[in-house]
């Protein structure tokens, strides 16, 4: 068995999984390893038995060093350099008046860049930020502006599921979660029950949905008139992914009674469900539902025009 490690560069941050090489590391160890942005100072957080055939290996960056004391001491006066870095930064924020938050800053290890990260409404025109930032720090400025999901991200977190939030365990992008989702899959609109940590629409709404909308295509609507082997009834609900339906129908007394069918057992006679009558209270859930996607959709345009500035 080979052994990879999980390394955090933040307390509240993401792990990272590195090749150790031949170096022998244990839990807590302080390490130097290899990133896309340079060399970065973090600390290994998990260790994990892969089997010999596994390719995983090879693909992992490496782990360069063995943090020393000389890292230990430089990790630490950075970590001092970044708070001062995100009072002063807040202090011009206020000074031009820019509608953004400021969330996190960061310095790489060699003090080559230094990262500020940032949330916003919409698009923030922060060149001049950028130009008083370089004047006082000396060295290469980025602001990133990150989303709500980004900023949880970074956090951490565990979701209603009582799992670790699936932003900080495996997703590496975003995809577009909406309202249409929750409604079919018969989830509540009631935003508290279907918005995740970060105040938007849950992502795991999005893993199921193309099964949803397979299977939808051949279900009556909840409510919808359907004929079945022992007459006319009413859809009473529905077991999407089992395509299992079931129905109320009235006996010769006229005693209601429900029935389960298969889909494929029921003719459709008229498909207007209850799901297509709203009353007041849902309304006001699915406007305060659609405020919520054009938040996601302003953010996400504005993340993606935003240039970072140097």
């Amino acid at each position: 068995m080979k052994v990879i490690v999980g390394v955090k560069f933040r307390k509240l941050g993401k792990i990272y999984f590195f090749n150790p090489g031949n170096l022998h590391i244990n839990l807590g160890t302080k390490v130097i390893v290899k990133t896309d942005n340079g060399e970065e100072f973090g600390e290994v957080v998990a260790k994990k038995k892969i089997s010999y055939d596994s390719n995983l290996n090879n693909t992992l960056d490496k782990i360069v060093r063995i943090a020393n004391y000389k890292d230990i001491k430089h990790a630490e006066e950075n970590y001092k350099k970044e708070l001062e870095a995100f009072k002063i930064c807040e202090e011009k924020i206020k000074k031009l008046k820019l509608n953004m938050n400021l969330t996190e800053v960061e310095y790489s290890f060699d003090n080559s860049k230094l990262l500020f990260c940032f949330t916003a409404d919409g698009r923030v025109d922060f060149r001049e930020l950028v130009k008083e930032l370089a004047a006082i720090f000396k060295t290469r400025i980025e602001l990133r502006q990150i989303g709500v999901r980004d900023e949880v991200k970074k956090i951490g977190g565990n979701g209603i599921c009582g799992r670790e939030l699936c932003c900080c365990s495996f997703l590496n992008n975003f995809e577009t979660v909406s309202i249409k989702m929750a409604k079919e899959q018969n989830m509540s609109l009631n935003p508290s029950k279907i918005s995740g940590n970060c105040g938007r629409l849950m992502c795991c709404l999005k893993y199921e949905q193309e099964v949803y909308e397979e299977k939808l295509k051949k279900l009556p609507k909840i409510g919808a008139i359907v004929e079945t082997e022992d007459g006319e009834g009413i859809v009473d609900s529905i077991e999407t992914l089992r395509e299992i339906v079931k129905v109320k129908l009235k006996d010769d007394n006229n005693e209601t009674y429900f029935k389960k069918y298969n889909a494929s057992e029921l003719k459709i006679i008229n498909n207007v469900g209850f799901n297509d009558i709203i009353d007041d209270e849902e309304k006001e859930n699915i406007e305060e539902l659609k405020k919520l996607e054009e938040l996601e959709i302003q953010e996400t345009e504005a993340r993606n025009d935003s240039n970072n500035i140097y």
